[in-house]
């Protein structure tokens, strides 16, 4: 039941995150886009394209983290996994997810700290302070934190686990 919650709330979070995403990607395209016509046709000489660009893809990427813990799609080795017994194996799965979640919080924590030093710092060409862009660290991991104890909580360690019409198909072949 509360796994249940834990997975719509991690499903409706990664929805918002991916349009997100997708809007930050439209911007960097139309960005890269801009610099190429500037550069090659018009020759306009405009210094923001390529800093901009930067910094929109710094928050994709950073962004995107959250997106692949939340569909469990990041590496895993998981030859050793496998050959544990299910229960040590669940044990050892959620041990994974706390150790990222304090890896997770270890960013945040020092990372809120390089957010504010760029409020001291002036992006010369885009007439801004950096605090902005630096916020992409702990906002990142901010939101990585919250999918992954999400994510624990909805697959208690069972996201390896064969469901039942594997091990049919498998036990008939």
């Amino acid at each position: 039941m509360i796994g249940d919650f834990a997975g719509r709330l991690s499903h409706q979070i990664n929805r918002g995150t991916e349009v997100i995403l997708a809007a930050l990607m439209v911007a960097l395209v139309l960005d890269v886009w801009i610099g190429v016509v500037d550069r090659y046709f018009f020759h306009w000489q405009l210094p923001w394209p390529e800093v901009l660009a930067r910094y929109l893809m710094i928050w994709a990427a950073m962004l995107a983290v959250s997106s692949g813990i939340a569909r469990r799609e990041h590496i895993g080795l998981t030859a050793v996994l496998m050959i544990l017994p299910a229960p040590l194996r669940r044990g050892m799965l959620i041990l994974i997810d706390l150790m990222t979640f304090a890896l997770f919080f270890y960013v945040l924590w020092f990372g809120i700290g390089f957010a504010e030093s760029g409020a001291k710092r002036q992006a010369m060409i885009l007439g801004a302070t950096l605090q902005p862009f630096y916020m992409a660290i702990p906002a990142a991991a901010a939101l990585a934190c919250v999918q992954v104890v999400l994510v624990m909580i909805r697959d208690a360690g069972g996201q390896l686990d064969l469901n039942d019409t594997d091990s049919k198909e498998g036990a008939g072949a």
